[in-house]
């Protein structure tokens, strides 16, 4: 031992104030969304949220559902969800009757099924768990033989924070969707719907009344999104309705996100009158096609997409009613109605 080790050890015996620093806190994680309990497994999902305390960078989350074993979520490609710089975390999750959410350093590597959670200790920092909810954390609605989920969350849509109501989005007594934006208070809310399973490849249709007479800048939006997927860009592929104050007619678009890339974009005119909105997802391409109804159907655009295309995972079909920043200055309410969504693998 040395001098300088000795004379430590003597001052410490001596009661001269040596103490080891106190422990850091240890992390934590916790809900802030909690889906359904679902004891039986299922195809239907919803997302799931929370928060961390302590975390260190580089740490991710690693999100299990229970149905008889634990099982990794939300994809076995994609098991990790980022934590976003406000220490909260999101994510989309197969329902299960309970869910559990592990804090994990880099070089953690989940199993995809396991019939027990793992302890703190080596590489797992905190782990999380949960009962489901008694029922879902959003309203939800029935519309053309599907269950769609209703936000209630302020979404960022066309560079807007947009509040969003749940009782913005009904169905009528012929079955039709309703959706509208209202304003209450000095607050304009909008509407959106979602599926709560995913269809993966095949045709998605939605048939859409008359919406030459929605104010200006409104906007419609029939899309895919996967909180999962931002490899692949969300896995969004829209069709996006909206007449500029400027223009003496509504526009359309096609798109294959990213919108900024050229050639993931297409645009027409859209006029007057009841259309059909579709695209036919398939490996390698999606062919997009806008239909008008009346005596039979004929096509007034038609694009096909080959690069970028995705690949199947947890998306789901959303249809939105919102205000982008262009319609910051003059926001107006507006309803649109879309009579029928049909899917055909």
């Amino acid at each position: 031992m040395t001098r300088r080790q000795v004379i430590m050890v003597s001052a410490c015996a001596l009661g001269a104030g040596c103490r080891s620093k106190p422990d850091a806190p240890r992390p934590t994680v916790e809900f802030t969304r909690i889906p359904q309990a679902d004891i039986n497994g299922s195809d239907r999902h919803d997302i799931i949220e929370g928060k961390v305390a302590g975390a260190r960078e580089g740490q991710k989350i690693v999100l299990y559902s229970r149905s008889g074993a634990w099982w990794l979520q939300p994809l076995l490609e994609a098991p990790f969800t980022r934590i976003q710089p406000n220490l909260k975390w999101r994510n989309a999750t197969h329902l299960g009757s309970d869910y559990a959410a592990l804090l994990v350093d880099a070089g953690y590597r989940p199993e995809r099924s396991i019939q027990t959670l793992p302890a703190v200790g080596g590489l797992v920092a905190a782990v999380g768990v949960t009962r489901g909810a008694s029922a879902s954390p959003s309203p939800t609605l029935q519309f053309s033989g599907y269950e769609w989920r209703i936000r209630t969350a302020v979404s960022n849509r066309g560079g807007r924070n947009n509040p969003y109501s749940g009782e913005n989005a009904w169905t009528d007594p012929s079955g039709a969707l309703h959706l509208r934006i209202r304003k209450r208070g000095e607050r304009f809310e909008c509407a959106e719907v979602a599926l709560t399973r995913s269809l993966g490849y095949g045709t998605y249709s939605f048939s859409v009344r008359d919406l030459s007479k929605l104010a200006p800048e409104i906007t419609l939006e029939m899309f895919t999104w996967d909180y999962s997927g931002a490899g692949q860009n969300n896995r969004e592929m829209d069709v996006v309705i909206r007449r500029r104050s400027s223009a003496p007619i509504q526009s359309a678009r096609f798109v294959v996100q990213p919108y900024q890339v050229a050639s993931n974009l297409y645009e027409f005119n859209l006029q007057a009158g009841d259309f059909s909105h579709a695209f036919r997802w398939e490996a390698g391409q999606i062919d997009f096609t806008t239909s008008k109804k009346g005596n039979g159907q004929h096509a007034v655009a038609q694009h096909k997409f080959t690069l970028g295309i995705p690949t199947p995972g947890m998306e789901s079909a959303r249809i939105a009613l919102y205000l982008p920043n262009s319609a910051s200055q003059h926001p107006a309410e507006g309803e649109v109605v879309v009579d029928r969504f049909e899917y055909t693998p």
